[in-house]
């Protein structure tokens, strides 16, 4: 199981089913919630129900009361998901979406990794390290409130018969004002337009936003990837930065991604400036002309970008330290493009 940025991961899903070794997965059993009986289906909506009414009633004893021992800690204080979900999720209506039974009480002693096959089409889920037990996936969301959320709790079978909660994730279904599949469709126009960088940011955002968890796979999800793919930009800057050189001198952009910080969907772009780009940052005349400049010419090489995205940020960092950092809408960058920009990955010698 790949743990993410969005997931709020507690206790034995990432800390006892999570190791890092080669790939060999033993497949388990998986039931869907139509293949469940009545008497199991209701066992786990009604805890899975039970979870979020604690979260959003705030009650720290019943959530306490329904975890596993490794978890009880973890709901206390203003990060846990009660200080967290508490004033997003207080009088939102809880749908339960997808219900997944794993028997994995076969698996031989130790953690195991572990794949399971469920349903027709089939969704399989995958865990790196997977105790041998018995346990519930439930995939629920919360509407009727400004900001809805979506969530998946990785339910764990006691001794005695109870489901206690194993792990809990949970992320916006929503970003700027839009779903996952908005995001889809606007990123496959992006691509038929032969948009790269827009269509890929994107499609990341629609995968972001559609995956409840990132241990599941689906048909759909696999198309969405797929589609990703196809469009993925030479010299995106992802593992190695990408060179701007503009007026002569090369700028090393280290990161691209998106941000909803001001509110509005913005292109938020990290660099790393060296020394002497470092020292003009020192003047805020010069520090806005340089950070100005690489917005231009990156909407020079990708004018696309206009479309796609309200503004761009800009960060200037050194390490962990930030030297600069400048929003502004797209309608305050100039369109006067400024001379040819370049873009180029640097070697590695």
């Amino acid at each position: 199981m790949r743990c993410r940025y969005w997931s709020k991961i507690l206790g034995i899903v990432c800390a006892a089913l999570i190791y890092a070794g080669p790939y060999f997965a033993r497949a388990a059993a998986c039931s869907t919630q139509a293949q469940m009986s009545a008497a199991q289906r209701d066992g786990i909506v009604n805890a899975g129900r039970n979870l979020i009414s604690a979260m959003q009633s705030g009650n720290v004893q019943a959530l306490q009361d329904n975890v596993t021992p490794a978890l009880a800690a973890d709901f206390t204080g203003p990060s846990s998901p009660i200080g967290r979900l508490k004033p997003r999720i207080e009088g939102a209506a809880v749908t339960v979406d997808d219900l997944y039974l794993l028997d994995a009480s076969s698996n031989p002693p130790g953690a195991t990794a572990t794949d399971f096959y469920c349903g027709s089409p089939v969704v399989s889920l995958h865990f790196d390290s997977l105790p041998r037990g018995t346990y519930a996936l439930v995939i629920l969301h919360a509407t009727g409130v400004p900001h809805p959320q979506q969530f998946a709790l990785m339910l764990s079978k006691s001794a005695e018969g109870r489901w206690l909660l194993g792990g809990f994730f949970d992320k916006p279904m929503m970003l700027a004002g839009h779903d996952g599949l908005w995001y889809w469709r606007s990123a496959r126009h992006y691509a038929q337009s032969k948009m790269a960088w827009s269509a890929w940011l994107y499609y990341q955002k629609a995968s972001d936003l559609l995956e409840p968890v990132s241990f599941l796979s689906s048909p759909n999800l696999e198309k969405l990837r797929q589609e990703a793919d196809q469009i993925r930009p030479a010299n995106f800057p992802t593992t190695q930065p990408m060179i701007l050189t503009v007026r002569g001198t090369n700028f090393s952009v280290n990161g691209v991604d998106t941000t909803t910080v001001f509110g509005p969907l913005d292109l938020d772009v990290h660099y790393a400036p060296d020394a002497a780009e470092a020292a003009q940052l020192q003047d805020p005349m010069e520090a806005r002309q340089q950070v100005t400049e690489i917005m231009e010419a990156l909407l020079e090489l990708h004018p696309g970008l206009r479309q796609a995205f309200h503004g761009i940020w800009v960060q200037a960092q050194q390490g962990t330290s930030s030297l600069f950092a400048l929003e502004l809408p797209m309608e305050a960058i100039t369109s006067t493009p400024p001379p040819p920009a370049a873009e180029s990955t640097p070697s590695s010698h």
